[in-house]
């Protein structure tokens, strides 16, 4: 009998007789590796609920507290999380080396290591350290006079780093390139917004943004830390934007070979810039911070108007967001001086929020081209398999 005339359901083994492919099996080892991860993240949540309430019942025990304050139960909870978060942090991205797509960073070097594990632990936990402190005044304010003992406060310090430490774990272990940017625009947003909600002069946005980081204060510490923290996140982002990039160089997508350097380099020129910004305050020297401040916006633009040659390959529609962002700075520019409508705030608000924006949606173009090259990869492995 010919091989035209064999009968379709003998032609080719049903999917019960084939032998499971390589796509199958990778499917079965991240099903195993994401319950071994929710497993540790728990694991990390009950450790950490456990110290923090060792803690606060020494520290609470036989008075009554407020949830809010200088001596509160938030104040103690928010000091627990930070703490415990940013061990937590730590250890579980440390560990995500090991998933699968994150091999490629056992092979960085010692300090850059170093610095990626510290900025990603310490995002993190400024970020719940600010919603832990959200959510305390927010109880105060809603329970107006309400004071607690100290089983009680020990029982909301335990239950807020537990959490915490839960979230934590789950996140720093799942860290992607796209990941990294939500959490960019979450850490910057929430850090400044409260620096601007506890600044203690009403009137800083008559001067500048700058202004801010000038008063010696918790919420000028506050904003000082978010920019150099943000600083060493950008520049953590180099790491993620070279790969992806090589990525796409290796599809075929990107045309220039030498474009994954030369981003990645423009991105630790910017998060160094931003850092410095932090690191020199006005009231320390105005000199460096403005030419830091300045410097990262030239560097910005720079980017964005090299972006047609340099990212050469990108979709178009990802050119007219860069032409937008220029027109954004440059007219926010104008408007501030000589035209005089926006204050030197609102412009460095806007530029704020271009930058921070732009580089998000940046990330998430390279994310996604990056994904559907190693999509249409892996069906072509699976069709071949099958």
């Amino acid at each position: 009998m010919s091989s035209s005339t064999v009968p379709a359901d003998r032609a080719r083994p049903s999917a019960e007789a084939r032998p499971p492919g390589p796509g199958r099996g990778r499917a079965a080892a991240s099903a195993r590796r994401r319950l071994a991860v929710e497993t540790e993240a728990l694991v990390g949540g009950l450790i950490a609920a456990t110290t923090s309430a060792v803690v606060a019942w020494l520290f609470f025990r036989g008075l009554v507290w407020p949830l809010w304050g200088r001596w509160s139960v938030g104040a103690v909870a928010a000091i627990s999380v930070l703490v415990t978060t940013l061990v937590i942090g730590a250890v579980a991205y440390a560990r995500s080396r090991d998933l699968p797509g994150q091999e490629w960073r056992r092979r960085l070097r010692p300090w850059k290591t170093a610095l990626d594990v510290a900025t990603v632990a310490a995002v993190h936990a400024v970020i719940a350290g600010i919603v832990t402190v959200v959510v305390f005044t927010t109880l105060q304010r809603a329970f107006e006079g309400i004071i607690v003992d100290a089983f009680t406060a020990t029982g909301a310090t335990a239950a807020s780093a537990g959490l915490a430490a839960y979230w934590v774990a789950l996140s720093a272990s799942a860290v992607t390139t796209g990941r990294l940017a939500s959490l960019l625009v979450i850490f910057m947003s929430s850090s400044v917004l409260a620096s601007m909600a506890t600044a203690q002069d009403p009137a800083w946005w008559e001067y500048h943004f700058s202004q801010l980081g000038t008063s010696n204060d918790v919420s000028s510490s506050l904003f000082n830390l978010a920019v150099l923290l943000g600083g060493a996140f950008v520049t953590t982002f180099a790491l993620y934007v070279h790969r992806d990039l090589t990525a796409l160089v290796r599809q075929g997508v990107l045309v220039h070979a030498w474009t994954p350097r030369f981003v990645s380099t423009v991105f630790v020129v910017m998060g160094t810039l931003l850092a410095c910004v932090g690191v020199f305050p006005l009231d320390v020297s105005m000199l460096l911070h403005n030419l830091s401040a300045i410097g990262m916006s030239l560097t910005f633009l720079g980017l964005l108007a090299s972006a047609p040659f340099t990212l050469k390959g990108m979709p178009s529609r990802f050119f007219w967001l860069c032409a937008g962002g220029i027109v954004l700075l440059l007219g926010g520019a104008l408007l501030f001086e000589p035209v005089g409508y926006y204050s030197l705030t609102a412009f460095e608000l806007l530029a704020f929020a271009t930058i921070f924006g732009w580089i998000s949606v940046f990330i998430r173009f390279v994310d996604a081209l990056a994904d559907r090259g190693e999509r249409d990869v892996a069906a072509a492995v699976e069709d071949y398999s099958v």
